[in-house]
């Protein structure tokens, strides 16, 4: 559902039917994303995974493959017109993109700084990693995944990744958890997502909004075409 609804409310924006939205995903089972364009097989060992109950999906953007478990992380998106990066490359976009993200984070006393291509760090290591989709109606979707407090023996069992992507994440142990929100701020991860939204809307504006039973609707229909099928899944073997 979350994925389609990057899908539809991006277009939705690129046509001009709906305004430009920030949008909070919340998650209610685990799960491991993946980019577009990664192999299946690369990333994802599919047999830990299904005795572990992660559901395993693909997304619309590109970038590195993402574990989430309920509670465990922060995850946005953003949709608005093109023309908002227009001339712009994809690391000035992503650095423009998620300065407010760092506003919001300095405020609660981490010291977070834009790493290229695409990550949100601290001198404690990674936060969270972005990535991005230019729709050719018009719009472009920016969406960002920060861990909060994240199961590494689980993620370890899950993803073929090496110990090095979780010393950049700012643990060295697969017996720890990766949890620079939660161990930097000492806030529960409400109150981050909390001044993330006042911080944004400080900075831009914004009124509380919601998704429509239509664009609802619409994803439902592009989950049983498309997100839910192996074709999609697998076409990237």
């Amino acid at each position: 559902m979350h994925l389609a609804l990057d899908e539809v409310l991006g277009q939705e924006v690129a046509a001009g039917r709906r305004a430009p939205t920030l949008r909070f995903w919340e998650w209610s089972t685990p799960a491991i994303i993946i980019g577009c364009f990664q192999s299946l097989m690369n990333e994802v060992d599919s047999e830990a995974a299904a005795q572990l109950g992660v559901e395993v999906v693909r997304r619309i953007t590109g970038g590195g493959a993402m574990f989430v478990e309920p509670g465990s992380a922060v995850t946005y998106s953003l949709y608005a017109p093109a023309e908002l990066v227009q001339g712009m490359d994809f690391a000035e976009s992503y650095a423009f993109l998620d300065d407010w993200v760092l506003k919001a984070l300095n405020s609660l006393g981490i010291a977070a700084f834009y790493k290229p291509l695409n990550d949100i760090t601290s001198a404690q290591g990674k936060i969270g990693g972005a990535a991005q989709k230019r729709f050719a109606g018009g719009a472009v979707l920016h969406h960002v995944t920060m861990a909060y407090d994240m199961d590494a023996s689980k993620m370890l069992q899950v993803l073929r990744i090496g110990r090095e992507k979780l010393s950049d994440k700012g643990t060295t142990s697969a017996a720890k958890r990766v949890d620079p929100l939660r161990s930097q701020t000492g806030l529960p991860r409400e109150a981050v997502i909390a001044r993330m939204k006042e911080t944004f809307t400080t900075l831009h504006g914004g009124t509380p909004g919601t998704i429509t039973p239509e664009e609802f609707a619409a994803a439902e229909q592009r989950i049983a075409d498309k997100f839910s099928t192996a074709q999609w899944l697998r076409h990237v073997p």
